[in-house]
């Protein structure tokens, strides 16, 4: 496994008007919200970060990319503030010169949440926070920012299709950031472990970039070139876990996203419902877990077997869910 370091994040130099004390850049706008801020190094993306705890589950996503913002930020993301330190809507997305391509929404994704939902439009619809002329993802916790999207659909001329699904957190997280949330939990008998596996014919391993054209394959927001190079680059950034086949090949794997998400789980076809994915997916969480980074994950609400898993492995499911909206400027395909 790769060993992650903690230096400060590296941010692209977007605003005027530095305060180098806070690391907070703050613009004042003629058009959209009257100020916007742009938060940097180590001291105030910490702050960033406990403050969003104290808003868990419903900060999960942002939070999470926050987290991972503060180890080593790879992906190169930023986050943005409507105002600081009393904010109301954060926006994290990756720096402009990382968005080159305006038809890859695996790059061009934003997460987002908001104290206020009912009045951060005017924030989101700014083009310095939110370029709607690309092809876009926004993922968030919030399924009430649904309205805000659609709103901003008809003003921005774009078309969006949302994707909800359920939105789990392991119950070592869950203790840890947000106590509460085992209040009312009923954990499986299991113990949150995996059933073993045979060692002799499955060996533990990491992913290299030749695996991501299998990974592509099962995927199922994928199955094109520009995610198969977001793969590839997931894979090459974060920590994965996989399972060897006898001949070498790889039969299971699992994978984060920039969000520290724990994403992209599969089995190939012939090596299904042998407990496989389980044993991958406790691997992974150990890793992460010694980290100490926060673990969370996604579940189609029709994979019914995934969501056994989840259960059995005790993952907590989260109130909002977990929520995709894929926006495309009119006149291009969804």
């Amino acid at each position: 496994m790769r060993k992650f370091h903690l230096p400060e994040a590296a941010v692209h130099q977007l605003f005027l008007g530095t305060t180098a004390e806070t690391g907070v850049k703050t613009t004042h706008q003629a058009k959209g919200p009257s100020t916007m801020s742009l938060l940097q190094g180590a001291k105030v993306l910490q702050t960033l970060e406990e403050t969003l705890r104290k808003s868990l589950p419903a900060s999960l996503k942002v939070y999470g990319t926050v987290f991972h913002i503060r180890q080593r930020n790879p992906f190169k993301l930023m986050a943005l503030v409507d105002k600081w330190p009393d904010f109301n809507t954060v926006v994290v997305r990756p720096q402009e010169q990382n968005m080159v391509d305006d038809l890859d929404h695996y790059t061009n994704t934003y997460q987002i949440f908001s104290k206020d939902i009912q009045n951060c439009q005017k924030f989101l619809g700014s083009p310095e926070v939110i370029n709607w002329k690309q092809h876009l993802q926004i993922q968030s916790s919030h399924p009430s920012l649904n309205e805000v999207i659609e709103n901003l659909a008809a003003t921005k001329s774009f078309k969006v299709k949302q994707t909800q699904c359920i939105l789990y957190v392991k119950s070592e997280t869950a203790k840890k950031l947000a106590p509460f949330l085992m209040d009312t939990q009923t954990l499986s008998p299991s113990g949150g472990k995996p059933k073993p596996i045979n060692k002799e014919v499955f060996k533990i391993s990491s992913l290299d970039a030749t695996h991501a054209t299998l990974v592509n394959k099962f995927w199922s927001f994928g199955g094109n070139e520009r995610s198969q190079k977001f793969i590839e680059r997931c894979i090459q950034t974060f920590p994965n876990t996989c399972l060897l086949g006898p001949e070498g090949t790889l039969v299971s794997w699992i994978l984060m996203d920039q969000t520290g998400e724990m994403r992209m789980a599969g089995t190939v076809p012939q090596y299904r419902v042998h407990g496989l994915i389980s044993y991958v997916i406790y691997s992974q969480f150990q890793t992460m877990h010694k980290l100490g980074f926060p673990i969370y994950s996604h579940t189609d609400k029709k994979n019914e077997a995934m969501q056994k898993m989840a259960q059995n492995l005790h993952y907590i499911p989260i109130a909002g869910g977990w929520n995709q909206w894929n926006c495309v400027p009119l006149g291009t395909k969804l």
